[in-house]
C-alpha cells in the first residue's frame, strides 16, 4: 500500500530497486551470504529460538473455565467476548442493576479469618441471613412487608429469588463467604482458608454460576495456578429493576456506614454509592457471516499457496518449501501468543480462527518473492552468494512492507476497542517474529535446498522447455495472467486484510443495531470513553492492587456466558448499570504495598522455577537432532559450505610471532582492555604492540633528557581508551600518549626506596577524559594522582608492609551493572585489607578471619564475580565473602607452591540460579605438577550473601567437597588461566618429542655442527624453587625445545586431553630454530584477549590463541586483578644466575635487572 500512496511523487507503484552498491542492499547481501554459509550454526540457533518460544505456550495458557484467572491466560475460543462501558448516551436500557461490597484488611490480606468474619456480617446485614443460602422456594409467594423501611424476613427474601422465576423483581448474589456456606461456624473451623478457597473454587451458585476467583476476589497473588493471597472480597448483588432487595441494599449501606465507624473504615463514608456506568458484557459465537467470510479468506490464501508453488521450478522440493513457509508463519504466531501472554495480554477476546490469517496475507508474498528472487539469480556464481544477492534484494522490501503494517496496526490500536486493540498488538509482535525467522529458519533451509542443486538443475531443465511448441489451455492462460501480475496483486493484499477483519471485529463490539453497524462505525467514536467512576482520594490513599474498572473487565468469558444465560436466555449479551463499590477497610490495616507487583504473567515465574531443567534437555536434544540432520542433508558439500578462514582440520592451538621490536629480552609487558601490548626490554626500548593490526610503535625516550627518560621502568599501566602509556621510575611518573606519539604530564613521587606493589588508572567518579592514576606503595600507602590538576592524595592502608596488593573490579549491584574499583592487600604479617573508594576517598577495612592461622598466609585471589575472595595458606584455601568477610568454605589442598594459586569458575554447568563449578589451579610443591581441583555446587545449597554482623560457626558448603574432580598436568611451566576456561602455558620438552627432521636440525645445533662458538647464550640458571625450575626443566640445553600447550577444564571442549604446538612454528627457518634454542627463560606473560597470552621469549614475544581469537571483545577491567601487573614485574621473581649476568652484560643482580 505504501508504494500506491506514493504513486503521485514517483509515477509508479513498483516497489524501489536499489542499486547493487547501495550500502543498504549491500549489508543485507553480505548477511544472506553468511547465513548461507554458516547453515550448520544458523538453523539450530533459530530452531532453539523457536522453541524457547513456543515451549511456554503450554504452561502460559489454559482452556480451563475454572482456571481463567489462575495465573494463566485464556486461550481464544470462538466466541467474541468484551466487557465494554457504554456510553450514557447510548440507545440501551439495562437489563439489570450490579452493586457490590469491596472488602479489605491489610494489603493482599483479605484472607485472614478476621476478615471473612467482619465480610459475613457486613454481607448479613445488607442482605439478611445468608448462612446455607438456598432460597429455592417452587410455592411461595411474593409478599412484601407493609413498611417499606422494614426488612424482609427470609422468605420474603428467597422467593423474589431468580430461581424462583424470572422477573422485574429477580436477584441473585455472589460472595466467596459462599465457600464456607456463609456460616462462621465454618470459617472459624477452618484450618487452611487458602486451600478451601483453591479446592472450591468450581463450586456453583443456585443459579449454576461458578464462584470463579475472578468474581469473588480483586487483587489476587497466584502461585503453582493456585490462589496465594487476595487483596478484597468482592459480594456482588445482582437485580432487576424493580427488585426490593436492592432498594433493601441501598438503605442497609446507608445504616451499617453510620454503625460500623469504629470497625471500618467505608467508602464513600456515608454508604452512597451514587456513581454508576453502563457497562455491556457479550458472549457472542461466530455468525454464519463470519464463518463465511473465515472460509473465502482461508480458501483464497490456500489457492494463493498453491499457486505460487506450481510456479516455482524446483519440483522436488515444492513440499519442503510448503512445510518450510507454514512452519514459519506458525512459529511467528506462536511466538506472539507467547510474548503477548508474557506482558498479560488477552488474546481471547477475538475468536481464534482469525489470528492465523493475518499473518498468512503478509508472510506468504515475502516468502516467495525471496525464494523467485534466488531462482532469478544467475547459477554460475556460488550458492552462498546466490542467496546473499537474492536476500539483498528482496529484505529492504520486507522490512518496508512490515514497517507500513505496523504503523497501521498501531495506529489502529489506539482508536479500537481492547479486544481488537489487543489483537492489533498481537498482529504486530507476528509481524516482528514473522521477518526474524524470515531472515534466519527460511533463509538457512532455503539454502540448504539450493544446496542440494535441485533448484538449479531444474531452472536449466525449466530453460530448455521454454524452446518446445506446445499447445496453450486455459489454466496455462490463468497462470501466465496470474504470473504477470503477481507481485502487483499481493504486495497490498496483506494490508487489505488487516484492515478488513479489524473493521469487522470492530463491527463486533457496536451495539446491536441490525444493520445499521456501519453507519455506527463512521459516525461514532471507536473507542468508548472510559468509566466516569469518581477518583475518590480514600481509595488512591487504600492503594487498592486492582481498580473496580480493571476488575469488571475481567468478567467475561465463562463468568459472563453463564449470567447471560440466568438473565437474558436467549442473547448473547446483556447490559448492566454498574455501581461504584462501596469499600470497607479494616481500621488498623497496613495498606502500604510491601513489594511491587509483578511485571509478568504469574504463570512465567511458575514455568521459570519447575520447568527450566526439562525445557533445557529438551531443547538441547532437539538442537543436537537438527545438527545431525543438518550435517546429514549437507554431507559432501562442506568444502563448499566451510569456512575458508578457519578449516574444519585447523589445530585448536595457534602460535605467531612479534618480532624486530628488541634487540635483548624483554622483561616486562602489559595489556589494555584496547588490545595493545606494552613490553620493555633490556635493550632500553619500549614497543607499543597493536595485536589486532599486527603493528608497533616505539616509545621515544631520551637518557639526556630526565622529562623523557623513563628508565628504570619499574610499573606500567595503560588506560581503558589505550591512550595514556604511565611509567613509574624512582623518581617520577611519565605519561606517553599513544595517539600523538608525544609525551605528556611528568609528575614527581616518592616511593621510599620500595618497588610498588601496584599501579593502575581509575576511572570511577571521573568526569573529565584523563583518568587518575593510583599507585600502592610497599610500605602500606597508596596515592592517587589527579592527571588533570596534577595533585596527589594520600592514604594509609596498613601500618606494616605489603606481600602483595591486588585491585579488582566489584560489583555493587546484584545484576553486576554498577561496579567499582577496590583494592585487596596482604601484608608480610599476613593481615588482609579491603581498601574500597568512595565518594570522599579511600577507605581501608582489616579482614578479621575466623578460621586459621593468620600468619600461615601466602597469598590472596580476588573472585569478584561471586563476590568473595580467596586466602590461600600451605594446605588449604578459604573462601571469604567480600562484604562479612565470613569465611564460607575450606577447601583441603595439596602442599602448593606460594603464590601460585589461580581461580577458574566454569559458567557451564551452572544451575539457573545457583554457583557454577569452582576450579583451583595451583602448583603442587612435592612434585611440581599443576594441580586442578575441581569443586561442583552442592545441590541442597544456594548462593549465599551474610549480613555483614554474621559470623557462623559452621557455615554451609556451597561446594560439595565428595564432588570434587582433581586433575594434573606434569612439568606446566609458566601457564595462565583464560577468559574462556582453558588454561594455556609454555614448557621445555625434550627433542624426543618432536618429528625425526625437527629432531635432527636441533641435534646438529647441540653438537656445533654449523655453529660458531659466538652464539649468544642466555643463561643456563641454577637451584631456585619448584617453581622456578618449571622453567629450566632439562640441564641439557640443547636436547629441549619451548612448547606451548592448552587444556580445557570444560566437558564440552573440542578435545579432552591437552593440546600441544612448538612455540617456534618456523622450523624451516634456522636462525629462529637457533635463537630460541638458547632462551634459557621464559620472560613475562600476560593474558590478551579472551583466548590469548602474549609471553617474552628472549626478545621476541609469542603471542599464543586457544581456538580463534578474533580481538573484536573490549575486555572489562577485571584484568587488574593483578595478572596484567604482577606479570609486568616478572624480573622480581626471576633468578639472576650468573650466565644470565655475563649475558646481560654485567649488569647487576635483580634489583638492577629489573630497573631498566
Amino acid at each position: 500500500m505504501l508504494w500506491y500512496l506514493l504513486y503521485p511523487l514517483r509515477g509508479t507503484t513498483e516497489a524501489p530497486v536499489l542499486p547493487p552498491d547501495h550500502p543498504l542492499r549491500t549489508a543485507f547481501s553480505r548477511y544472506g551470504t553468511w547465513t548461507a554459509r554458516h547453515v550448520k550454526t544458523v538453523l539450530p540457533l533459530s530452531v532453539a529460538l523457536v522453541f524457547c518460544l513456543l515451549y511456554p505456550i503450554f504452561f502460559l495458557y489454559t482452556t480451563d473455565a475454572t482456571n481463567v484467572t489462575s495465573g494463566v491466560s485464556n486461550l481464544p475460543h470462538h466466541v467474541w467476548t468484551d466487557a465494554q462501558p457504554l456510553s450514557e448516551r447510548a440507545v440501551a436500557e439495562p437489563d439489570v442493576i450490579m452493586r457490590s461490597v469491596w472488602v479489605h484488611g491489610s494489603y493482599m490480606k483479605a484472607l485472614d479469618r478476621e476478615i471473612l468474619l467482619g465480610a459475613l456480617e457486613l454481607q448479613d446485614t445488607l442482605l439478611g441471613p445468608t448462612t446455607n443460602f438456598n432460597p429455592r422456594r417452587p410455592h411461595a409467594s411474593r409478599i412484601l412487608p407493609n413498611d417499606p423501611t422494614v426488612d424482609m424476613t427470609r422468605d420474603q427474601r428467597d422467593a423474589f429469588h431468580i430461581v424462583n422465576g424470572l422477573t422485574d423483581q429477580s436477584w441473585f448474589f455472589h460472595s466467596p463467604l459462599q465457600y464456607w456456606g456463609g456460616s462462621a461456624d465454618n470459617i472459624a473451623a477452618d484450618g487452611d482458608i487458602i486451600s478451601t478457597v483453591n479446592e472450591k473454587k468450581t463450586q456453583s451458585t443456585s443459579v449454576n454460576i461458578t464462584l470463579r476467583h475472578s468474581f469473588v476476589f480483586s487483587g489476587k497473588r497466584f502461585e503453582e495456578r493456585r490462589l496465594a493471597a487476595a487483596d478484597a472480597l468482592v459480594i456482588t448483588l445482582i437485580h432487576f429493576k424493580d427488585s426490593p432487595l436492592g432498594r433493601q441494599w441501598v438503605r442497609n449501606a446507608e445504616r451499617l456506614a453510620a454503625q460500623v465507624h469504629d470497625k471500618w473504615t467505608v467508602i464513600p463514608h456515608d454508604g452512597k454509592s451514587m456513581a454508576s456506568q453502563l457497562y455491556e458484557f457479550q458472549f457472542r459465537p461466530m455468525s454464519w457471516p463470519d464463518w463465511f467470510l473465515l472460509t473465502i479468506a482461508y480458501s483464497l490464501t490456500l489457492f494463493y499457496l498453491l499457486l505460487s508453488l506450481s510456479k516455482l521450478r524446483a519440483v522436488k522440493s515444492r513440499f519442503g518449501l510448503m512445510v518450510t513457509i507454514l512452519a514459519q508463519i506458525a512459529a511467528s504466531i506462536g511466538s506472539s501468543f507467547t510474548i503477548c501472554a508474557i506482558f498479560k495480554i488477552d488474546l481471547s477476546r477475538v475468536p481464534y480462527y482469525a489470528y492465523p490469517l493475518v499473518i498468512l496475507a503478509i508472510s506468504m508474498e515475502n516468502s516467495f518473492r525471496l525464494i523467485n528472487a534466488v531462482i532469478m539469480t544467475s547459477s554460475s556464481i556460488s550458492i552462498s552468494d546466490r542467496i546473499g544477492e537474492a536476500f539483498g534484494q528482496t529484505a529492504y522490501v520486507a522490512i518496508l512492507n512490515r514497517l507500513q503494517n505496523l504503523a497501521i496496526l498501531l495506529g489502529l490500536s489506539r482508536i479500537t476497542f481492547p479486544g481488537v486493540a489487543a489483537f492489533c498488538t498481537f498482529a504486530a509482535v507476528a509481524i516482528v517474529f514473522d521477518f526474524l525467522y524470515l531472515a534466519t529458519f527460511f533463509l538457512a533451509v532455503l539454502s540448504v535446498d539450493v544446496r542440494q542443486r535441485e533448484l538449479y538443475e531444474l531452472e536449466k531443465a525449466s530453460l530448455r522447455k521454454t524452446n518446445d511448441v506446445y499447445e496453450i489451455t486455459l489454466f496455462d492462460r490463468i497462470r501466465r495472467i496470474r504470473h504477470g501480475g503477481a507481485t502487483v496483486s499481493t504486495r497490498v493484499a496483506g494490508t487489505i486484510v488487516i484492515l478488513g477483519f479489524i473493521l469487522l471485529a470492530q463491527s463486533h463490539y457496536a451495539l446491536e443495531s441490525g444493520s445499521q453497524w456501519l453507519n455506527w462505525i463512521f459516525t461514532r467514536s471507536w473507542r468508548v470513553a472510559e468509566p466516569a467512576f469518581s477518583k475518590s482520594s480514600h481509595l488512591v490513599d487504600i492503594h487498592q492492587a486492582r481498580s473496580p474498572t480493571s476488575w469488571l473487565r475481567l468478567q467475561d468469558h465463562e463468568t459472563a456466558r453463564e449470567v447471560i444465560n440466568v438473565v437474558k436466555p436467549w442473547a448473547h449479551s446483556y447490559v448492566a448499570r454498574v455501581y461504584e463499590p462501596l469499600v470497607f477497610v479494616a481500621k488498623g490495616s497496613n495498606r502500604i504495598p510491601h513489594s511491587p507487583e509483578p511485571m509478568f504473567l504469574p504463570a512465567v515465574y511458575d514455568f521459570i522455577h519447575n520447568e527450566i531443567p526439562r525445557f533445557v534437555v529438551i531443547m538441547l536434544t532437539l538442537v543436537a537432532l537438527l545438527l545431525l540432520l543438518t550435517n546429514y542433508l549437507l554431507q559432501g558439500n562442506d568444502k563448499q559450505a566451510g569456512d575458508p578462514d578457519h578449516p574444519e582440520n585447523e589445530p585448536l592451538l595457534s602460535v605467531r610471532s612479534l618480532s624486530h621490536g628488541h634487540d635483548l629480552d624483554v622483561v616486562k609487558m602489559a595489556v589494555s582492555p584496547g588490545h595493545k601490548l606494552v613490553s620493555v626490554g633490556l635493550d632500553r626500548n619500549i614497543q607499543i604492540w597493536d595485536v589486532p593490526l599486527n603493528s608497533r610503535t616505539r616509545v621515544m625516550s631520551d637518557s639526556e633528557t630526565p622529562l623523557e627518560n623513563p628508565f628504570p621502568v619499574l610499573a606500567m599501566a595503560i588506560d581503558d581508551d589505550s591512550k595514556w602509556l604511565a611509567l613509574l621510575t624512582w623518581q617520577r611518573v611519565l605519561l606517553w600518549d599513544t595517539d600523538e606519539q608525544q609525551w605528556g604530564l611528568s609528575i614527581e613521587v616518592e616511593l621510599g626506596g620500595h618497588k610498588p606493589e601496584a599501579m593502575f588508572f581509575n576511572y570511577t567518579n571521573k568526569t573529565l577524559d584523563t583518568p587518575s592514576l593510583v599507585v600502592v606503595r610497599k610500605n602500606g600507602t597508596m596515592f592517587e594522582l589527579d592527571l588533570e590538576g596534577t595533585a596527589s592524595k594520600e592514604f594509609t592502608i596498613c601500618k606494616t608492609p605489603f606481600a602483595m596488593a591486588l585491585p579488582f573490579v566489584e560489583p555493587t549491584s546484584a545484576n553486576q551493572v554498577s561496579q567499582s574499583l577496590s583494592i585487596l592487600t596482604l601484608s608480610r604479617k599476613s593481615c588482609i585489607h579491603i581498601v574500597r573508594q568512595q565518594p570522599g576517598g579511600w577507605t581501608s577495612k582489616e579482614v578479621k578471619l575466623t578460621t586459621g592461622e593468620a600468619k600461615d598466609i601466602h597469598s590472596i585471589v580476588p573472585a569478584p564475580d561471586l563476590s568473595m575472595y580467596l586466602v590461600c595458606r600451605s594446605r588449604s584455601v578459604d573462601l571469604v565473602d567480600l562484604e562479612s568477610s565470613a569465611v564460607i568454605q575450606t577447601f583441603n589442598t595439596e602442599p602448593m607452591e606460594p603464590r601460585s594459586l589461580k581461580l577458574l569458575l566454569s559458567s557451564r554447568g551452572a544451575p539457573q540460579h545457583g554457583l557454577p563449578p569452582l576450579s583451583l589451579c595451583y602448583i603442587s610443591l612435592e612434585t611440581g605438577d599443576l594441580v586442578i581441583q575441581t569443586f561442583y555446587r552442592a545441590d541442597e545449597v544456594d548462593p549465599m550473601h551474610y549480613p555483614k554482623d554474621y559470623a557462623p560457626e559452621a557455615p554451609n558448603q556451597p561446594w560439595n567437597e565428595e564432588k570434587e574432580v582433581k586433575k594434573r598436568i606434569e612439568k606446566p611451566g609458566r601457564w595462565e588461566i583464560l577468559p574462556n576456561g582453558g588454561i594455556v602455558g609454555v614448557r621445555r620438552v625434550p627433542v624426543a618429542s618432536l618429528s625425526s627432521s625437527r629432531r635432527r636440525s636441533f641435534r646438529a645445533v647441540s653438537s656445533g655442527v654449523g655453529v660458531g662458538y659466538g652464539l649468544r647464550r642466555r643463561g643456563a640458571g641454577s637451584g631456585g624453587t619448584a617453581a622456578d625450575s618449571t622453567d629450566v626443566t632439562t640441564p641439557d640445553m640443547g636436547m629441549t625445545v619451548w612448547e606451548a600447550w592448552a587444556f580445557n577444564n570444560l566437558e564440552s571442549a573440542k578435545t579432552k586431553g591437552i593440546e600441544t604446538q612448538p612455540l617456534d612454528q618456523q622450523a624451516d627457518v634456522e636462525d629462529a630454530m637457533y635463537d630460541n634454542l638458547w632462551v634459557s627463560e621464559l620472560g613475562p606473560m600476560v593474558r590478551l584477549g579472551t583466548a590469548s597470552v602474549a609471553v617474552g621469549l628472549g626478545n621476541v614475544i609469542k603471542v599464543i590463541s586457544v581456538g580463534h581469537e578474533h580481538f573484536d571483545k573490549m575486555v572489562t577491567r577485571d584484568r587488574l586483578t593483578a595478572e596484567n601487573l604482577r606479570n609486568q614485574n616478572y624480573l622480581r621473581r626471576r633468578k639472576t644466575g650468573s650466565a644470565a649476568q655475563r649475558a646481560r652484560g654485567g649488569l647487576g643482580g635483580g634489583g638492577a635487572a629489573a630497573g631498566i
